[in-house]
């Protein structure tokens, strides 16, 4: 348990008959007339559903202790992704719902954070961005590279995103694991 006054960003909370939801933004606001209270925005862990809640100031709320482990992805096991705790090399089998869209950006040795619950994996963290190779993508017109457009390309992950129109097939690029979208060319 802690009190309300004592939220952090990133802090679970069990609320609303066990539902975990993460605290994405707080403010603890004090009027000039009546109680102080704490305006939250709150994500649901499981469902990634934001919703604003406004707690009275010092109200306990029950927290939930998520251990967020370091993990490297080993393989794919069928549909399940199997990953690989980097500190006792214990393996875990995580379900394609729970890695959700960070499965377009995972390759066999990618870090993760895996945050687990009551040992049950919840969700998947990856770098804010990774890199990536070009598998393919159709060779751009010459003239084409001052307009600015883009074209789809394939990802050696097998995921499609848009890049510029002078990127060709075999380049490593940067890739937004939160958008999907291309950051850039990887040099050296």
């Amino acid at each position: 348990m802690a009190s309300t006054n004592d939220l952090k960003n990133g802090m679970v909370l069990k609320l609303e008959g066990g539902q975990l939801w993460s605290v994405v933004e707080f403010q603890h606001v004090k009027p000039g007339k009546g109680p102080a209270f704490v305006r939250t925005k709150l994500k649901n862990v499981l469902s990634g559903k934001t919703v604003d809640k406004t707690f009275n100031a010092g109200v306990k709320v029950e927290t939930a202790s998520v251990d967020k482990r370091g993990m490297q992805f080993s393989y794919k096991d069928g549909d399940d992704f199997v990953f690989m705790d980097s500190e006792t090399f214990d393996q875990i089998y995580v379900s394609p719902e729970t890695v959700g869209d960070a499965a377009n950006y995972l390759l066999e040795g990618f870090d993760a954070v895996v945050a687990m619950y009551e040992g049950s994996p919840l969700y998947i963290e990856l770098p804010a961005a990774v890199e990536l190779t070009i598998e393919y993508t159709e060779p751009g017109v010459q003239g084409d590279r001052s307009t600015g457009g883009s074209k789809p390309a394939k990802l050696e992950t097998g995921y499609e995103i848009g890049v510029p129109l002078f990127i060709t097939s075999g380049e490593k690029i940067k890739v937004d694991t939160r958008s999907g979208e291309y950051l850039g060319r990887v040099t050296g």
